[in-house]
């Protein structure tokens, strides 16, 4: 049995997010199987279920720098990465930060800016790194990108490209809690936001941790190609207009162990590449516009695929 430090830690977290986020124990798996698998989210759903708040608290939870970065149609890359002024002193350009440099970033309503400024995260989320004026200026070891978006919004919106879509670990929504749960939403914020009560359990050191052991659960040969059959078949699916790429392979093996620790074992199954392979894939497809018009989704033909693939023994 692996150390039990990081299914602790988990849990911790996991029961810190539950104080103020109702109903949504399998979202709040999902957004820590990203975490753990040193990946980024990307939360669709609409107005009012509660997107920002589970980043908040996550973000409350761990001891960590955190920064919201509200995204509008006027927002520049500098505003996102940061600029270089001119000192008149020392007679030389000075770099200073952007919220960027943080531990746990809050993109909000990531698709109102335009896509020059959404691109200001394609470095960062991939390489862990920006480049500005040439020089290179290396992120936290701990970054994490948390962006929401509204899938009903059409005005002032610019849908995320393919290649911002594949930086996202995870696409997940939240969707409506059950009149029982959203009683118990109301007798929360009754005289104060439950926010408010929320205390750090959890370290950077951490987490870090948490990102370590996931990266040691081991994980077969066998289940590795499971993997790539999972994802290479989206590539030759019907109707399918581009399949996911190799990086939703590797983000799959990595969601994998981190639930795999999270339950407490030090092996991979098959169950648990299962579990994550819609959030993991799906957004990463696209599907051709007959299809689609055909009421034919991404996580449908994800579902399907893991229906009638083998599963290794």
């Amino acid at each position: 049995m692996p150390d039990h430090c990081g299914r602790d830690i988990y849990l911790r977290i996991q029961r810190n997010i539950e104080t103020v986020i109702r109903g949504q124990s399998a979202a709040i798996r999902l957004l820590l199987a990203a975490l753990a698998g040193g990946g980024h989210v990307l939360l669709d759903d609409y107005p009012g279920t509660g997107k920002t708040t589970l980043a908040k608290t996550l973000a409350l939870s761990v001891d960590s720098g955190y920064k919201r970065i509200q995204f509008t149609p006027d927002l520049l890359p500098s505003d996102i990465l940061g600029v270089s002024i001119y000192d008149q002193n020392l007679k030389a350009f000075h770099f200073h930060q952007g919220p960027i440099f943080t531990n746990i970033l809050l993109a909000d309503e990531i698709n109102r800016a335009s896509p020059r400024t959404q691109s200001a995260l394609l470095e960062s989320m991939a390489e862990y790194q920006v480049s500005i004026d040439g020089k290179r200026h290396p992120l936290a070891d701990l970054f994490f990108v948390i962006a929401t978006q509204n899938p009903v919004e059409s005005r002032g919106t610019y849908p995320l490209p393919e290649a911002q879509m594949d930086r996202f670990t995870v696409q997940f929504h939240l969707g409506y809690v059950n009149p029982e749960q959203e009683v118990e939403i109301l007798s929360d914020h009754r005289t104060t936001h439950p926010l408010e009560s929320v205390r750090p359990c959890a370290t950077m050191a951490d987490v870090l941790a948490l990102k370590k052991q996931a990266e040691d659960i081991r994980i077969t040969e066998e289940l590795k190609r499971y993997i790539v059959d999972i994802v290479r078949s989206t590539r030759t699916a019907k109707g399918v207009a581009l399949g996911a790429s190799p990086r939703a392979s590797l983000a799959l093996m990595k969601t994998a162990q981190a639930l795999a620790l999270f339950e407490g074992v030090d092996y991979v199954t098959p169950e648990f590449i299962q579990e994550m392979a819609v959030s993991v894939i799906a957004h990463r497809m696209v599907i051709d516009p007959q299809a689609m018009f055909s009421g034919v989704t991404a996580a449908e033909i994800v579902k399907e695929i893991l229906r009638t693939l083998p599963v290794p023994a």
